[in-house]
């Protein structure tokens, strides 16, 4: 397998996964570097039985999520380095930045799905091929994920409890 031809052809496409996923383009260069020694390394493992755009963007979203869950200041590096990518999307940067922190603690499978569908806008039918798994499992991750999501985001937003005493709402006057 020749990796300089395989990088010709398919590094942008796997930069602009990258992008998507982790948000600031240092991360996407580094990704996509890693992404081409993985795939130098293990080149023995791509079996056909998938397109090669396929794979790469398997281990492309694999490696990405990997990221995520491994930043030890996640939720500090969304907000202070969330940049757009290049691309138009009907997502708002806001969206991204919640479903990034959701896709960091979501079950794995779930968040494949998750990304799939919403970020790539991929019908169940093709998530499916991509993850090898059938379309109605693929409802199921998303059914799920929703369900999660809900409640997760639902607590992310809730306002912080009051801190010190409680009001009585009788307040003392001096005479």
């Amino acid at each position: 397998m020749d990796v300089g031809a395989l990088f010709r052809l398919h590094g942008p496409m796997v930069y602009r996964r990258a992008l998507r996923l982790l948000g600031r383009r240092e991360d996407a260069e580094e990704a996509t570097q890693e992404v081409f020694v993985r795939v130098m390394r293990s080149s023995s493992q791509f079996d056909g039985r998938s397109s090669m755009s396929t794979w790469l963007y398997q281990i492309t979203t694999n490696y990405c999520l990997n990221q995520l869950r491994d930043r030890g200041r996640r939720r500090q590096l969304f907000e202070q380095n969330m940049q757009e990518d290049d691309h138009k999307s009907s997502v708002s940067v806001g969206d991204l930045v919640l479903l990034r922190r959701l896709l960091v603690e979501a079950d794995e499978k779930q968040a494949h799905a998750a990304v799939y569908v919403y970020l790539d806008g991929m019908s169940h039918e093709e998530a499916a091929a991509v993850l090898g798994v059938s379309k109605r499992t693929v409802g199921n991750l998303i059914e799920r994920f929703l369900a999660w999501a809900q409640k997760k985001s639902q607590a992310l937003s809730a306002p912080p409890p009051p801190s010190g005493p409680a009001k009585t709402g009788r307040e003392e006057t001096k005479p």
